[in-house]
Formats: C-alpha cells, structure tokens, sequence
C-alpha cells in the first residue's frame, strides 16, 4: 500500500483547523462509517453523496474503497483496495469465479490492513469522518474472515458506525421488507457496533410506510393479510421477535441523488459516536486487557513447562553470575580466553576428572635420576 493510496489524497487536502481537538488539547479521533448495503440499494453513491456533503461543509472526509471488482468509483478514495490488488488476476491465478475472486482480494488486503490504520491515524488531524465502501455482494464482507478482521481493527481503534443502506423503492412488499430487517439485524449482532439503517431512494417513495410498520406492529399485520403466501405466516411470527429490535434501531431516510436527509442523518451519527464511547469502547478495552492477560498467563505456563522439561539443569543465570571470579563479567571469559593464568588453564582442562598431581610429569625427576645411575654404572664397568 505504500504509495499507492491514490491521488486523491492530494486533491482534498485539508487545513488541520478541518478536525475539532478534544478539551485536553489532542485530535480527536475521526470516526468511521463502515457503509454496508445490498447490491443495487445505491450505496457507493449515498458514499459519493457523503462525500461531497462533507466537503461542503469544510470538513472532507478520509475515503476507501474496499470494492475490488467495480470498475469506477464516483468519488475521491484516499485508499483504494483496486491499487493494491488486481481483482481479475486474481481470478485468473486462483481460478475463482467473480464472488471467490472478492473474497480473496479482501484476504489479500486484511493482511495489509495494518498499514491503513496507519494512514488513518496520520489524517486523524484532517478529517473528522473515514468514509469506507464495501463491496456490494454484502455477505462477502460480513460474513467473511477479512471483513471481520477489517472492523474489528477499525472498531478497536476509532469510533466506528455501521450503515446499512436499504433500498426503500424495493421494500414496500411487507416480506421484501421482513426480509431486510432480518438482515440488518444479523448484521448488528455480527458486528456489535453501533448501526443506523439509511433508508435510501426516498425520492422515489416516502419511507414513512417502513417507520410506520416498525413502530406499528398492527399496521404491519394488516399489509401482510393482503399476502396469501406460506411465507407471510413465517413473516407475522417473526415481526414478533424484532419488535424489541425495532426499539432501538436509529432509522434515517436518504436521497443520495438530492442529498436531503443528510443532516438528520448526521444528527443520528454524533448520538452512535457518543454511545461508542459510552457502550463499545470500554468493552473493547477490557476485551484487550483481557486478551493481554491471557497472553501473559499463556508465556508464563510456557516457561514453567519449560523449567519442569529441563528438570535439574539450573536455570538461575544469578547463581552462576555470583560464581564468577570478583570484578570479572562473564563476557571477560570469552574475551579473555587463552590469557589466564596456569591455575586457571588447569581448571579449565577437559581432563577435570582427573588428579593433576599424578600425572607422568610427575615421574619424569625419579626416571632420569635412575637413567643416570645406570649410565653410570657402566662407564665404570667399562674402564676396570
């Protein structure tokens, strides 16, 4: 990812004065919108539309695309994960099909990922939002190792919103409907996170029929008895179980082609920052000391494992320090080798076991005074 980011980055460059500091006098870190949304429910341009909001406002955000396989993006990524990885060699090297070549691409960057944090942590001082894109076949990253590797490293981080765009035009059938709200649920208790549906395209159809069938459960009754279909009488009992969803759900309705609904939305986006911090950021820092914890605990049975293998070799480096010589370091051993004294050399002899008092040195006086006698005698016997 290393200069490649895209040129886009220097296009919207920013005055620092674009990021709020917080009261004790650091930037405040810039929260992230994970925009997830179906296929056709016009995600990448409710992101386009957001985009140009914020620049508007004088506060552009950090943008990335995590689409491998679109073939343009209609506003300015920061990061592009099309620069980094080429989606249809991928399909071609590994032989995957389009979905397969997503899933790997995405693989491919999440392990790169900790090098875009990196970036997001320099432009925390520029932008106050970091707007990321995902691929439109939703399942792919919500359900997938690297899309869950990808948010939790954003959400341990930085304030982090999930936004789930919901094709309004396409959901006044109470079952279409039904179904879209099983998927946002899904994906809250996937991702944990604070969440807002952005209910998009509502200039086309008012959303005010879904908010009613939500907050009304009579309502939503009376639609679905003008279905005759098995799968109206699975939809009634399940509006039972997500009427406790419904509750708490943050519901906003956008027109990404007219731009209306934006500053609700945004409204909406400083209350989930404000619960992030409240709710999910302690839960993550007890989740990273607990992890921590558990790290620790897991080296120290390591070592005592290691010690019981070892059985009597003595592993206390102190002892052995405390046996050395006085003012010498053990690194003197080393450097000093071959300069000790005799007394030394002879400690340190391979032959340890064995008595250097008795050795043939010992004998050579006593066997030359005897060769001597010998030679003697006969130089003697020699001239008589």
């Amino acid at each position: 990812l290393d200069g490649r980011v895209g040129g886009a980055r220097r296009k919207m460059a920013a005055p620092a004065a674009a990021a709020e500091p917080q009261a004790s006098g650091g930037p405040r870190p810039p929260v992230c919108l994970l925009v997830l949304g179906m296929a056709g429910s016009g995600k990448t341009t409710f992101v386009q539309r957001l985009t140009g909001h914020l620049h508007s406002q004088g506060s552009p955000p950090y943008v990335i695309n995590l689409d491998p396989a679109v073939h343009e993006v209609p506003f300015p990524a920061n990061i592009d994960i099309r620069d980094t990885v080429k989606y249809k060699e991928v399909m071609k090297q590994y032989g995957l099909g389009p979905n397969g070549g997503i899933v790997t691409s995405l693989n491919l960057f999440a392990t790169r990922f900790d090098q875009v944090m990196k970036f997001i942590e320099k432009a925390q001082n520029m932008s106050k939002y970091v707007l990321i894109d995902t691929p439109g076949q939703i399942e792919v990253f919500t359900w997938s190792a690297s899309g869950t590797i990808i948010t939790e490293a954003l959400a341990s981080s930085f304030p982090t919103i999930v936004i789930y765009v919901m094709d309004t035009s396409r959901s006044t059938n109470p079952v279409t409907f039904m179904s879209n709200m099983l998927y946002a649920c899904s994906i809250l208790y996937k991702t944990k996170l604070p969440f807002i549906v952005v209910m998009n395209k509502t200039d086309i159809i008012d959303h005010s029929f879904a908010v009613e069938w939500m907050q009304d459960f009579e309502a939503f009754q009376d639609a679905l008895n003008q279905e005759t279909t098995y799968v109206s009488n699975l939809t009634r009992s399940m509006s039972l179980v997500l009427d406790e969803f419904y509750s708490s759900l943050r519901v906003v309705g956008v027109s990404a082609v007219l731009g209306t609904g934006l500053d609700e939305l945004f409204v909406q986006v400083t209350s989930a920052a404000e619960e992030y911090e409240r709710e999910y950021r302690p839960e993550y820092e007890r989740l990273k000391k607990s992890l921590a914890s558990a790290q620790s605990q897991q080296q120290k049975e390591q070592l005592e494992r290691l010690q019981k293998d070892m059985g009597s070799v003595p592993l206390d480096t102190g002892a052995a320090t405390d046996s050395l010589p006085s003012g010498r370091d053990p690194s003197d051993l080393i450097l000093t080798r071959g300069t000790l004294d005799e007394e030394d050399e002879e400690a340190d002899s391979d032959t340890d076991d064995i008595d250097h008092r008795v050795t043939e040195e010992s004998h050579e006086e006593p066997a030359f005074q005897n060769f001597m006698q010998e030679s003697m005698a006969q130089y003697w016997k020699r001239n008589k």
